[in-house]
């Protein structure tokens, strides 16, 4: 079969042969249609992820969309090495393999699985999101945080407000759901001016798409400017914008902000997979929307390393 195959750390993949999978007991053959190429394909592929185990050669691609001998269209995860999703066939443990619906384009769905799973996850399962509350979205601009966006709605969030960079991004936001937007694009003081009165109005949960110094400003703005004992829960999720930040005691000390994380080990796998299915059942219904650009495996060395900009990198499966 044609696959993604990467023969060593720190090396492209290539489009080349490599032997299909075989049947397994307690997983499943699937027919793959769509892989997304993701940050956590690009850094288990270049062997810099902790998950990496250094044997080699693999098929890249941590996941995608299918067909199972049955016919039946599904999402996966998590593919047993050296099979992967990048490749015409993958052997999957059946616990990791999520019926999706007919109506749902594979593309679309391969696409919107992880960066979807990361919003509605942090809610749901970390921030115990109740409908009627307000969600701030920090860093809003990129897949996952339009998906953010769209998402907070879905489940009834009352007030959506975004933050980012790019300000025409930003506007189209209001069209997907947002209330309000932030820009980040102006000094610390005014950026503080910005987000006081929606502290002041009450903020329930924090998405954090960015970290590093532009969540410190938000944090110390939120515990200056909330009603006093006011619980707003601050979700981690992504941190393009630092690895850390410097953040003094008395932020916490003087505010009910409560801090956590979401992503693999801060919620059982089984509950991101949960997630993933309710996005993916919900994507029709709700209208989620998600940029793609889809392109055939073959063309694999043209787009490895190129930025799709806004828009998230398929890749389909060729006969």
């Amino acid at each position: 079969m044609k696959a993604a195959v990467v023969t060593q750390a720190g090396q492209v993949p290539v489009y080349a042969e490599f032997d299909a999978p075989v049947a397994e007991a307690g997983h499943v053959l699937i027919d793959v249609e769509a892989s997304a190429l993701s940050h956590v394909t690009r850094a288990k592929a270049s062997g810099s992820h902790y998950s990496s185990t250094g044997r080699f050669p693999f098929v890249a691609g941590v996941d995608g969309v299918g067909r199972r001998e049955d016919g039946t269209r599904v999402y996966f995860f998590g593919p047993k090495e050296p099979s992967g999703g990048l490749a015409q066939r993958a052997l999957v443990p059946q616990a990791r393999c999520l019926a999706i619906p007919e109506t749902l384009d594979p593309v679309k769905a391969a696409a919107m699985a992880i960066p979807g799973m990361s919003s509605w996850a942090a809610l749901t399962e970390r921030a115990k999101f109740v409908s009627g509350e307000t969600v701030l979205i920090n860093g809003a601009t990129g897949a996952s945080g339009r998906l953010a966006v769209q998402i907070a709605k879905h489940l009834g969030a009352a007030c959506v407000i975004a933050t980012g960079r790019h300000q025409q991004t930003l506007d189209a936001l209001k069209v997907l759901g947002a209330d309000h937007v932030v820009s980040l694009a102006q000094d610390e003081a005014a950026l503080q001016r910005a987000f006081e009165p929606y502290f002041r109005a009450g903020v329930d949960v924090v998405l954090d798409y960015l970290w590093g110094p532009g969540a410190q400003t938000l944090l110390t703005c939120a515990a200056r400017s909330l009603p006093d004992g006011y619980p707003m829960r601050f979700v981690q999720i992504g941190s393009i914008g630092g690895a850390t930040l410097e953040l003094p005691g008395a932020v916490l000390r003087a505010s009910a902000i409560s801090l956590m994380g979401s992503g693999i080990g801060s919620v059982p796998l089984e509950r991101l997979m949960h997630a993933v299915s309710e996005v993916l059942h919900a994507a029709v219904p709700a209208g989620l929307e998600i940029a793609t650009l889809a392109v055939p495996l073959e063309e694999l060395a043209l787009h490895w390393l190129n930025d799709a900009g806004r828009a998230r990198t398929v890749f389909t499966m060729q006969s």
